[in-house]
């Protein structure tokens, strides 16, 4: 987790890089010991963005420091009069972007001048990562549409801190639908489940009920049924083909679930949207 250290630092050295002169989108990754640092006493005209992979960095603000360190991401406002490096004793290895405030709209960025999350479960994290070697890779090429790829990139990571911000569920259970929407279409074990979350089973089902509100059996048939109801409603498949394709393998069970879910059966939903 991010930690605060309650310091603050007169800024009084020029700025490297004012936000300007790279236009919309400038990114990196950077693997630096304790002897970087980047001071910028007037702060930017664009935000900045940094994702920590390994290691630890400080960022210093007038209203006190901040250190990130793997799985962090840190997002500041423009005008921030700032100073950020790498801590004394670390490695830093991060990947950071520059980007303008016009970009992606007030709704996906935070209100604080210096904000800091750290993105877990390890599959949010992965998926974050992946963005971020996205924006690297298309800033880096350049192909048509680069920028518009980078944006969408991010626009993606700041949707997921958006959701994370918003949702405040218990981040094995995250892992826990994770792994059920990737496993929808087989047999769920739950002993194999709690030791791929690192639970026991009895405390994963607990912990899930307690959280969701349902058992972990209901939240994948429910998953199942939204699935096919939308199978139904935009294909012509029929309900035993996609019954199966959504991971029933009795048809008569299907039929119960949907029953349970959607109020009617497969035949009288499907008749209902194709008017």
């Amino acid at each position: 987790m991010a930690r605060m250290v309650s310091t603050v630092t007169q800024f009084d050295e020029p700025s490297s890089y004012d936000g300007q002169s790279h236009g919309l989108f400038i990114s990196g990754h950077f693997h630096v010991n304790d002897s970087y640092s980047t001071h910028r006493p007037s702060g930017m005209d664009d935000w900045l963005i940094t994702f920590t992979l390994s290691g630890e960095g400080y960022f210093i603000t007038p209203e006190g420091e901040t250190r990130c360190s793997r799985g962090d991401i840190v997002l500041m406002r423009p005008g921030v009069p700032h100073k950020y490096g790498t801590v004394k004793g670390e490695v830093w290895n991060f990947i950071w972007a520059h980007f303008s405030p016009l970009s992606v709209g007030d709704s996906l960025l935070p209100a604080e001048p210096l904000y800091v999350h750290t993105i877990e479960p390890f599959s949010i994290y992965k998926r974050v990562h992946r963005a971020f070697r996205r924006i690297l890779s298309d800033s880096r090429e350049r192909h048509e549409y680069w920028q518009d790829l980078c944006l969408n990139s991010l626009r993606e990571i700041l949707l997921v801190l958006a959701q994370q911000k918003n949702h405040t569920l218990d981040p094995r259970v995250e892992e826990v639908l994770h792994y059920l929407s990737n496993h929808m279409r087989h047999s769920v074990e739950i002993e194999e489940l709690a030791r791929t979350i690192g639970l026991s089973a009895s405390r994963m089902s607990h912990l899930f009920k307690e959280q969701t509100g349902q058992s972990i059996i209901d939240a994948l048939n429910q998953m199942r049924i939204r699935q096919a109801a939308l199978l139904l409603e935009h294909t012509n498949r029929s309900a035993s083909e996609i019954s199966f394709e959504v991971g029933f393998h009795n048809y008569n069970h299907f039929i119960r679930q949907f029953r349970k879910w959607m109020g009617t059966t497969p035949s009288c939903f499907k008749r209902h949207n194709d008017r």
